[in-house]
């Protein structure tokens, strides 16, 4: 490197020697510095990571999933890093020798290189094991004549070793000859061969992107249309032909060593690739297609439609025409009590903000979640909402978050509430099957504590010196000690040396209250659980609790799914998915079993990579059987694809003639999409009464009902989904137009503008509409929460119908006003205390005139509206209690 003086006016450059230049050195600086990064950093802190997860899987024992994945991850990883180092180490050994250099240094970067890759590899295990256990789907694409399993197992393998073959191995071995001071026939005759290579593997990405065709996204349909078909198609095959001659061109070139007849070759490569991808399909589409454009795109079309219904399962739907009429009859109220009783007056978020103000008990106590589920109650069939009391350890007071306290002490969370959809106390409050610490109620709990769930964030260390705090008495807290079958064992310093590093906690090794029979318990999380056992599924985000044999287990839905279903409309990041697996997490223990429940290609293929994993559906407890739900999550996917994919006629597709829409309805005080919401109702007009998913459809950009879909989860049909097209000889009011009728009803307007000028805030929960006989009945409840309160009361039950609108404190008055003659028993509040407590209801009448008065003195007339209304509601409760008429 030296520095030149110029003329005048030429000013100084630097001119570098590069062959003087010490890049060697560096180079082995380099290497060096990785290799010590590796054995240092990498190599220590993975090894560790694998020993806690080995403990972790054979505490649960499933060790043999993954001995499986170590295995596969291994041998890929092998086959990477020796692939790569192979064919970089040739190119880099030849190079060097060419160059006149020692090919040692070189040949350690390309091993420095492959180690890389190798990595990179391991982590497609998935796609590998995939792969190599394909199951066929039994459909085949209508374009390439494939079996749809080509596309879902073996295709994306082979995308991606073209992909990295071309784009990275093929590239880096180009740097040697283009590095080292080669000669310079050499470096063309190298660069030449590696061309020809880079060539070949475009020839097949050329072959590849044909079959992308098949996820083509047109605003007519999903998947290739006629322009991709008869334009694109062509002239990929075209490039890829031209691809296999530049390849061998290349190598001719070797002999012929005419550089233009390859830049001829380039041009038209080039010209080829723009004008055959980019200008010719256009032309097509503007030319041909665009003026005839139904008759040329309805066949691709009719693909689109038929592989997107086949996809998300649409097509196993059971259709139905459901003629309405315009209310039921009080007949039709009094056959179908069972339905009423099941109707659901709570909602879940003013519920679960009650729920945490009357049942938490203590400050760190919390109830995340409310789910929807049915028990049968002294011998009755019951609709329930249920909710689990976890720790919050974040809630503890400031002083009261110790090391101690937050791992060996304050360990699990306690018990469960559960409540009647319908019934709901004189104060508007819920009444409950199962509540308090300990649990008392209509359910039995004996094993409430809660070590696995949705807040179990931290680990926890058990069978300490310290005893577990168990439940609150009194003054007094009750202790425990972990029973269960998992936990690792701490044992001695080493393993304890070794916990402590994997956590960042030196407290496992100082702490004096841990044993060699302290056992640690982690990745409490039940999502965290279950994507550490099956990170190929896909969970749904709503895991719900269910009370078996005295014991709390978690249910979480899992989907099987891939993004690779030819010719279906994506809906988010996948176009195929199934329900295929019910996971169950034992609350108390963390135990993790995985129940098949419906057999398709994906889960077969996971089946024979993991059959350890596996258990069929027919060993699943029946007691549990009676609790599973159709997933919330799959049913939304499925209705958001089925506002579009219910037409199957290509022509009524084109055109967008029958799109529908999820109506809105009013939540608080704003309107938001409706949701799905589980109800007891009659799906057969002469079977039971069962437990469905249910959700109503408008037409788009219009508020009538035009259909509404059901999904049963009862056990002997669970999974049937149910579609009812509504006639279309009247028009079925929607949910926004009962939603606008309820706004426009003037006692129920001058009531809720009452309360809403003293500051209270009033809550319109969900909208149900329920299907009675032939018709549908809307119910919506009403709550209050006081201007100072944190209490959500339900003081009024909205019914309605086509005909009427009625507003009352109870169910049964609702439907009084709005179904003439409709008469109906049953708990739906105000409930009386169990055992007809007289006494209580006449002091709580009291009680309630009390605080009307004082409402009048501070001339508070919504609070005075609200005590009095609630006076009449205990009126009520007395005059039945007595047997009154």
């Amino acid at each position: 490197m030296a520095w030149r003086r110029g003329g005048r006016f030429e000013g100084r450059r630097l001119e570098i020697d590069w062959a003087r230049l010490p890049y060697e050195r560096w180079l082995r600086w380099g290497l060096g510095l990785f290799g010590l990064g590796v054995l240092l950093l990498f190599i220590p802190g993975r090894l560790l990571s694998l020993w806690v997860t080995w403990e972790w899987f054979r505490d649960l024992g499933y060790e043999l999933i993954l001995w499986t994945q170590w295995q596969a991850r291994a041998a890929l990883f092998g086959i990477g890093w020796g692939t790569a180092l192979l064919f970089l180490g040739l190119n880099a050994f030849l190079a060097a020798r060419a160059a006149g250099r020692s090919p040692r240094l070189w040949l350690g970067l390309a091993a420095a290189v492959g180690f890389l890759f190798g990595l990179a590899l391991q982590g497609e295990w998935e796609r590998v094991l995939l792969a190599l256990n394909a199951e066929p789907f039994g459909v085949r694409d209508p374009l390439f004549g494939l079996d749809v399993g080509w596309y879902v197992f073996r295709w994306p393998l082979w995308v991606s070793l073209q992909e990295t073959a071309q784009w990275g191995l093929v590239p880096l071995a180009a740097l040697f000859p283009l590095v080292l001071p080669v000669p310079r026939r050499w470096r063309w005759a190298h660069l030449s061969i590696l061309a020809a290579l880079f060539f070949l593997l475009m020839a097949v990405g050329y072959r590849f992107d044909a079959y992308r065709l098949l996820y083509a996204e047109r605003p007519v349909a999903f998947g290739a249309g006629y322009a991709e078909v008869h334009a694109r198609l062509p002239v990929l095959n075209l490039l890829s032909g031209l691809m296999v001659l530049l390849a061998a061109g290349m190598l001719l070139n070797l002999r012929l060593r005419r550089p233009a007849l390859l830049a001829l070759g380039f041009g038209v490569w080039l010209a080829l690739a723009f004008l055959g991808l980019e200008v010719y399909p256009g032309l097509i589409q503007t030319l041909v297609v665009r003026p005839n454009e139904l008759a040329r795109e309805s066949p691709y079309i009719a693909h689109s439609i038929a592989f997107t219904r086949r996809a998300y399962g649409l097509e196993d739907f059971n259709e139905q025409i459901f003629s309405s009429r315009e209310a039921p009859t009080p007949e039709e109220i009094r056959a179908h009590a069972e339905i009423l009783e099941g109707i659901r007056l709570w909602d879940y978020r003013p519920l679960l903000q009650t729920l945490q103000q009357l049942q938490s008990i203590r400050p760190y106590y919390v109830f995340v979640d409310v789910d929807v589920d049915r028990y049968r109650i002294d011998g009755a069939y019951r609709q329930v909402m249920l909710s689990v009391r976890e720790l919050d350890l974040d809630a503890l007071p400031p002083q009261a978050r110790t090391w101690v306290n937050r791992h060996l002490v304050f360990t699990h969370g306690y018990g469960v509430v559960v409540v009647p959809v319908r019934a709901f106390t004189p104060e508007g409050l819920p009444v409950f099957l199962l509540k308090d610490i300990p649990p008392v109620g209509a359910i039995p709990l004996t094993r409430p504590q809660i070590y696995f769930g949705e807040r179990t964030v931290d680990f926890a260390l058990v069978n300490t010196a310290v005893p577990e705090f168990d439940y609150p008495r009194g003054e007094e807290n009750v202790a425990t000690t972990y029973q269960g079958r998992t936990g690792i064992r701490l044992g001695g310093l080493a393993r304890r040396a070794l916990f402590a590093l994997y956590f960042g906690d030196p407290n496992l090794i100082l702490s004096g209250a841990l044993t060699a029979e302290s056992r640690i318990l982690f990745w409490r999380d039940i999502r965290t659980r279950l994507r550490t056992l099956a990170p190929f599924l896909r969970f749904d985000p709503d895991p719900y609790a269910v009370i078996l044999d005295g014991r709390i287990v978690w249910v979480a839905d899992a989907y099987t799914w891939t993004d690779r279903y030819p010719y279906s409309q994506p809906h988010g990041d996948l176009n195929y998915i199934r329900n295929s697996v019910k996971a169950v997490i034992d609350a108390y223990d963390g135990t993790v079993t995985f129940y098949v429940v419906e057999d398709e290609p994906l889960i077969r293929a996971w089946r024979r990579i993991f059959p350890a994993l596996w258990r069929d559906f027919s060993e699943m407890p029946e007691g549990l059987k009676a609790h599973l739900r159709y997933p919330e999550g799959l049913f939304r996917i499925q209705a958001d694809i089925l506002r579009t994919y219910h037409v199957q006629d290509p022509r009524t597709f084109y055109n967008k003639e029958d799109v529908w829409a999820v109506p809105t309805e009013i939540f608080g005080s704003e309107p938001q999409p409706m949701e799905p919401y589980y109800v007891l109702t009659r799906v057969d007009p002469e079977g039971p009464v069962e437990f469905v998913l249910i959700l109503p459809f408008t037409p788009s950009g219009r508020q009538n009902m035009i259909a509404w879909m059901a999904a049963r989860s009862d056990p002997g049909r669970y999974g049937e989904v149910i579609l009812y097209r509504l006639t279309k000889e009247r028009l079925i009011f929607g949910p926004q137009q009962i939603e606008a009728r309820i706004d426009q009803e003037p006692t129920i307007s001058a009531q809720l503008t009452l309360w809403s000028q003293r500051g209270s805030q009033v809550i319109r929960g969900n909208l149900l509409v329920i299907p009675i006989g032939e018709a549908f009945l809307y119910v919506e409840p009403l709550y209050l929460l006081a201007e100072q309160g944190q209490i959500p009361e339900l003081k009024q039950v909205i019914v309605a119908t086509e005909q009427r609108v009625a507003m009352a404190p109870t169910l049964e008055q609702a439907l009084a006003q709005a179904i003439g003659g409709a008469e109906v028993s049953g708990p739906s509040g105000p409930s009386a205390p169990p055992g007809g407590d007289v006494a209580a209801l006449i002091r709580e009448a009291y009680a309630h005139y009390q605080r009307a008065q004082e409402a009048i003195r501070r001339g508070d007339w919504a609070a005075y509206g609200a005590e009095i209304e609630a006076l009449g509601r205990v009126l009520e409760a007395l005059r039945q209690a007595a047997g009154g008429p």
